[in-house]
């Protein structure tokens, strides 16, 4: 009896020695990849280029072009085992001259407001529309009003992102339906055009675009769609409490064109002991237009390509096989996903883990799982390694829409995880530009990542 109670008293002192030397290993490599990342990074010098340099890329762009063309060569440059492009087919569109409107409260007295049109939308015919105008907060209070009373009006969607939620991605998925189905639902009921009130938590003169459908509606039948800036949408709705005769002007020139052919790009380090089962990390290279897309997602591409430097940086030789994909057509159409998932899926790749950054270049303040318990208490192991970068959040919920297609019963699907307080000031609109990156924060979302990545690589998933 004695010696069975010596037996697993070694055994458990031999296991609790295993898990301190491993914990000591983890601490030593992550502490590496972030002095890497803050002493040696490259992710702030390749965010400046793809974002001066290059600018906005909108799908189907010769911005889109160049940026593939750009991280093709710089994925190159970093000697992987493997860099490739693949082809996919997207939508593309133009905004064309810059949009004008304003509000008519009577002829000949006018006061100018800040419009762009949505994503996707049709033009309004040439010198634009006027028309009366009808405030509503939402889609079903649009099903409440008579259908006569809508035909021939501008419907105005002006529910405000709701300010008391604390995570900015929970109030932005409150009030996004109506940017993206408003105009197909007020085309239903005869009404000639929509303003929607910009998704921003912020007072300002920037109108934020984003993607739209018509859903199955008929090309005869869809209406012109603009988002108003915040400021913009508070002065309108006054002047309509006013006056509810008051009309609004829209003039926009934008237009649909046939597909066209881009690229994701992928990069490769082949796994030394299970190059068989692949773990990949990455962010969008689209963008809207209006700014140069730093934050949405140039943050997000140039942190998952320093993933792969970094372990170059230090010396890791992955067990996995791990990739970057730079992902063409988030914004308006997800056929970079759709389509990386689709070839994955045809060739048997066993794909086990993803993680997408595509939430800004902010503080990361930890990761969204979307995964099995047992693997999600697996990462809560972990939570000690991280505290030390104050990385704290770790919860269940949401990833990636890019990785959304890889989704299967035994894969591990992650989002990076920035404080979101400042993200919807820039998202989709004019300032989403390089002067609003701080490198030291950009620069310790692609260590976190890194960390995580490595993590999973050497542990494995459950």
């Amino acid at each position: 009896m004695i010696r069975n109670i010596f037996i697993i008293f070694f055994v458990a002192i031999s296991i609790s020695c295993v898990a301190q030397n491993s914990q000591k290993e983890d601490s030593t490599v992550l502490k590496k990849i972030y002095n890497a990342s803050l002493l040696k990074g490259k992710s702030y010098e390749w965010l400046d280029y793809l974002s001066n340099q290059i600018g906005g890329r909108l799908s189907g762009s010769i911005n889109a072009q160049k940026a593939v063309e750009w991280a093709e060569k710089e994925l190159k440059k970093l000697e992987l085992d493997r860099v490739k492009l693949q082809s996919v087919m997207v939508p593309k569109w133009t905004r064309g001259v810059t949009e004008f409107a304003y509000i008519e409260t009577e002829p000949g007295n006018t006061t100018n407001v800040p419009i762009c049109a949505l994503g996707g939308s049709v033009p309004t015919p040439i010198g634009g529309i006027k028309a009366p105008v009808i405030e509503v907060k939402s889609l079903d209070e649009l099903k409440d009003i008579e259908a006569d009373k809508i035909k021939g009006k501008i419907i105005f969607y002006n529910r405000p992102m709701q300010a008391d939620l604390i995570n900015t991605f929970e109030a932005y998925g409150g009030c996004v339906d109506q940017r993206y189905s408003g105009a197909a639902e007020a085309a239903k009921y005869g009404a000639v055009g929509v303003i929607v009130r910009s998704m921003n938590l912020r007072l300002d003169d920037l109108p934020h675009t984003g993607a739209m459908s018509y859903g199955n509606l008929k090309d005869k039948d869809k209406i012109p769609a603009a988002a108003i800036s915040t400021n913009g949408a508070d002065l309108l709705s006054s002047m309509l409490t006013l006056n509810p005769d008051i009309k609004f002007h829209i003039n926009m020139n934008c237009r649909t064109w046939k597909d066209v052919k881009s690229y994701n790009v992928i990069g490769e380090i082949k796994g030394s002991t299970y190059p068989n089962e692949y773990m990949i990390v990455g962010g969008h290279l689209d963008s809207w237009d209006l700014g140069d897309g730093a934050h949405d997602d140039g943050a997000g591409v140039v942190q998952s390509m320093e993933v792969l430097r970094l372990f170059k940086e230090i010396g890791y030789k992955p067990k996995r096989s791990i990739r970057v994909v730079l992902f063409m057509n988030e914004e308006n159409g997800l056929r970079g996903g759709k389509k990386y998932a689709k070839v994955a899926r045809e060739k048997g790749e066993n794909h086990i883990f993803a993680l997408e950054s595509d939430a800004g270049g902010f503080t990361p303040r930890g990761f969204s799982f979307d995964c099995s318990d047992a693997n999600f208490n697996q990462v809560q192991s972990w939570k000690t390694l991280f505290e030390p970068y104050l990385i704290h959040q770790f919860i269940k919920g949401g990833s990636g829409a890019d990785i959304s297609p890889l989704k299967k019963n035994n894969i591990v699907l992650a989002g990076l995880r920035p404080d979101s307080q400042r993200y919807f000031v820039h998202h989709h609109a004019k300032n989403d530009t390089f002067d609003a990156i701080n490198k030291r924060e950009l620069e310790l979302g692609a260590a976190t990542m890194a960390s995580l990545v490595y993590l999973f690589d050497k542990y494995g998933v459950k």
